[in-house]
This record gives structure tokens, C-alpha cells and sequence, in this order.
């Protein structure tokens, strides 16, 4: 962990993070991903403009997972360009948070995607998923993950 400021003009950061050849993703990122956070996930537009929007997120090995409709404007982002950026905030301490940029590797249907579907759905309703209709689970290898704790 490494303590670093602005010059003072804000509060320091600790930050947490392996760089491009990650192999494992950071304890603190993966405790965030792993909990009943909201994470957003950034995509590039057709035009190159941002799309941000709020989403389910979960591991997958040393991976993440998000879910989403085959046909959903981040699907069709990403199924142009794989790449993206996620953060997420910890709902009980909104200073700390974790920041991934990564790609889709892999677009996940049928019976597996319903399995990690309603693992993902139990974490954060603590039921199945009520629809079992259109929808896809995006695997996402991180290239870079950090924490971030704003003290």
C-alpha cells in the first residue's frame, strides 16, 4: 500500500494495485466486487462518447462478472469494443472504493449464465432471478484493479 496526495490540497489516498499483467486481483478490490455493492460500468459509444450505467457485479475465478441483456446498449458496446472501466463504492464506507479497467473475454449463456445469474441475484435480493429470459452474463478479465480508501 502506498499513501499519496495532491500536493495537500485534498485528503491522501491509499491505493492497492497490480498493473497490466495482472494475475490476481487485490484482496481489498475483490472484497468489493465479492460484496452487495453497486458497481457502474463505463463503455464506449459508436461515436466514442462514455456510457455509464449502474449494474449486479460478482467474481468468476479471477474474474468479474456483470449481467445484462444480449441487446442492451452495453452489450452491443462491447460486443463492438471489449473494452470498459467499473467502479465501485462500498455501501458501508462510501471512501473506499475499487476502480478496474479491463475487457470482455467471454459472453455467457444457456445454463451456466442462469447459474451465475442467480448467484448473483441471491447476493443482492437474496432470491433466484425472477426473469429467465434474455439475458447474458459478460466475463470480464481485469487488466488493472486498484482500491482506493480516501481518508
Amino acid at each position: 500500500m502506498v499513501n499519496t496526495s495532491d500536493g495537500g490540497a485534498s485528503a491522501p489516498i491509499t491505493i492497492a494495485s497490480l498493473g497490466d499483467d495482472m494475475a490476481v486481483m487485490p484482496a481489498e478490490v475483490r472484497r468489493l466486487v465479492e460484496r452487495q455493492n453497486i458497481a457502474h460500468i463505463a463503455t464506449v459509444m459508436p461515436d466514442g462518447a462514455p456510457h455509464s450505467v449502474p449494474v449486479w457485479i460478482d467474481v468468476e475465478g479471477d474474474n468479474v462478472t456483470v449481467l445484462t441483456g444480449p441487446g442492451s446498449r452495453k452489450a452491443r458496446n462491447l460486443q463492438r469494443d471489449p473494452r470498459l472501466a467499473i467502479s465501485i463504492i462500498d455501501r458501508d464506507q462510501p471512501y473506499a472504493s475499487a476502480l478496474i479497467r479491463g475487457h470482455v473475454v467471454e459472453r455467457i449463456d444457456g445454463d451456466r449464465a442462469w447459474e451465475i445469474i442467480d448467484r448473483m441475484s441471491q447476493k443482492y435480493t437474496g432470491q433466484p432471478y425472477p426473469l429467465r429470459r434474455d439475458r447474458i452474463v459478460l466475463l470480464i478479465k481485469p487488466d488493472y484493479a486498484r482500491s482506493v480508501l480516501f481518508a
